[in-house]
């Protein structure tokens, strides 16, 4: 079965692009559009327009003028509409044209600049709505799945760590030089001798390779 678009989605760890604003933590709209076309390089996104009709001029020399604006306001204040379509399915998210405070902006203000960047935030969150991102909005700083796989990273360099070290301590009570196998974490650990400073399963294992080497020749 194949696995579900969203699942996919959601599981992308975009944490090291993660920004914040106002308190708020969010992810750019190039970031989330990015991350789609990679993985749904059919996906489109439509900006939604208002349509105008004016009419202007002197009596018997009247103009009739027609064109779309992408944005729209109820003579109050105004929004945006932006849809993300992936797989067919689209996710249309409105969103009040603000300034840099949050706040929402008089409809007579409104510039084609702060539409374009209430614009540019509808499209991630309509990117987040089909699972990219999602998670930010959430208030969580990992995806589930990113969670858990980082949780058993972190478990399996523990278990590796405290293998190392109790294999030096019995070591050195038999006996073995302290020095050469502090060479040894080292050469694998950036210069740092230190077990405890390693962060990598690989630099553990190479060091517990190595060292039960060393010694076993000098048995």
């Amino acid at each position: 079965m194949a696995e579900n678009y969203f699942t996919l989605l959601y599981g992308t760890d975009v944490s090291d692009k993660i920004k914040q604003k106002n308190g708020l933590k969010y992810i750019s709209w190039a970031v989330a559009w990015a991350e789609i076309k990679k993985i749904h390089p059919d996906a489109f996104y439509t900006v939604y327009n208002q349509h105008f009709k004016s009419t202007t001029g002197e009596e018997g020399n009247l103009i009739e003028t027609e064109y779309d604006r992408p944005w729209f306001d109820d003579g109050r204040t105004g929004w945006v509409r932006v849809g993300v379509t992936i797989n067919g399915l689209e996710h249309i998210v409105e969103l009040s044209i603000m300034n840099h405070k949050n706040q929402p902006i008089a409809a007579n203000e409104i510039t084609s600049a702060t539409a374009n960047n209430s614009k540019q935030r509808a499209l991630a969150k309509a990117c987040a709505e089909h699972g990219i991102g999602l998670y930010v909005y959430e208030g969580e700083d990992l995806p589930e799945s990113v969670k858990k796989q980082k949780k058993e990273q972190d478990e399996e360099l523990a278990n590796q760590k405290n293998a190392l070290i109790e294999l030096m301590g019995g070591l050195i009570d038999g006996g073995a030089n302290k020095d050469e196998i502090y060479a040894i974490i080292a050469k694998y650990n950036g210069g740092k001798k230190n077990p405890t400073s390693i962060n990598s399963v690989e630099v553990c294992e190479k060091a517990i390779a190595d060292i039960k080497k060393k010694y076993k020749e000098k048995k």
